[in-house]
């Protein structure tokens, strides 16, 4: 309750306060736009100029509220932030968005212009001054129809070429940073750990020991493999993207390979867990066909021959291990 005290309600605010808010808000989301802007201007130069273009509105914006606020209460604007009041809209930090993609970054801009919208709304029907209340409402408005206005720069910017290079980039950068050591990892952890997972089971026929050692083969090549991909390349010469990215994609589906065919050894009934795991390593090996399919555009069946008879060759090899 305490800490509650020390944020203001949005309906004790004044309309000094709503202003200044607002300016500081202004303010914020423009910086926001060229943070944008920046992180997208190398690979995406068309959509940064949508963002620019977007950072000159909100400049606008914020000019004109200034001007409101010297004309009615002088030019001592008071120091007021969105965390200065309790349940007023925020904004995610821009580190969190910036590096998930240019459809994610789309998708916030868009939020972001809904959440100033409904704060004017607002903030025009607690204001009893008519020159106040038609400037806020006008900026509602422009809030809303900032869509408009992207859409425009969108067609001054953004012609069919420079979108389809975009989308092509972004999709590249995807596989680069997801699929590619994602699709590695899978493979590492669905073929590496046949053998030492069905040589326990068949060495011992006893599904908990076999469970332990899935367990520990699979959690071990996941840390492995993902410590490996983040450590082989920063990224900044291949453009490959964030290594930690990497690194998470490639460790965490390394682990889930292995673990796929290890889990099923939770059933005591050895028989039962066997026969359940191979048909998860069948289920696992036509998975890596497929997306080898998907995103690397190798032909189904020869990438689902190779991954399948690889797969058989390894699994075959723990059998024959195991009962020797």
């Amino acid at each position: 309750m305490r800490f509650l005290s020390q944020r203001k309600q949005f309906r004790d605010l004044t309309e000094q306060e709503i202003v200044a808010l607002a300016i500081s808000s202004e303010e914020d989301d423009a910086r926001i736009y060229r943070g944008y802007a920046e992180r997208l201007r190398e690979e995406f130069p068309s959509t940064a100029k949508i963002f620019d273009g977007m950072a000159a509105e909100e400049d606008d914006h914020r000019e004109r509220l200034i001007r409101l606020h010297e004309q009615r209460f002088g030019k001592v604007i008071p120091l007021i932030r969105r965390e200065h009041v309790a349940g007023y809209y925020t904004r995610r930090p821009i580190w969190l968005v910036e590096n998930l993609g240019i459809e994610r970054i789309r998708e916030e801009a868009e939020a972001m212009e809904r959440d100033a919208e409904r704060f004017y709304v607002a903030a025009a029907q607690r204001t009893q001054d008519s020159q106040t209340r038609k400037l806020l409402g006008f900026l509602a408005a422009a809030e809303a129809g900032h869509q408009v206005v992207a859409d425009d720069l969108a067609r001054e910017y953004l012609d069919t070429d420079a979108l389809n290079s975009e989308e092509a980039a972004d999709k590249r950068q995807f596989i680069l940073t997801w699929i590619q050591p994602g699709l590695a990892g899978l493979m590492d952890g669905s073929v590496s750990t046949l053998a030492p997972i069905f040589a326990t089971a068949f060495a011992t026929h006893n599904s908990w020991t076999t469970l332990l050692v899935g367990l520990a083969a699979s959690v071990g090549a996941g840390i492995s493999m993902g410590f490996t991909e983040a450590a082989s390349d920063d990224g900044e010469l291949s453009g490959r993207g964030s290594p930690v990215k990497r690194g998470i994609a490639s460790g965490v589906m390394t682990a889930v390979g292995g673990l796929g065919h290890a889990m099923p050894y939770l059933i005591p009934d050895f028989w039962t867990a066997t026969s359940i795991a191979i048909c998860v390593v069948i289920v696992e090996l036509w998975a890596i066909a497929w997306i080898q399919n998907r995103y690397m555009h190798t032909p189904f069946w020869r990438s689902a021959f190779q991954v399948v008879v690889g797969g058989a060759l390894v699994l075959g090899a723990g059998i024959l291990i195991g009962s020797g």
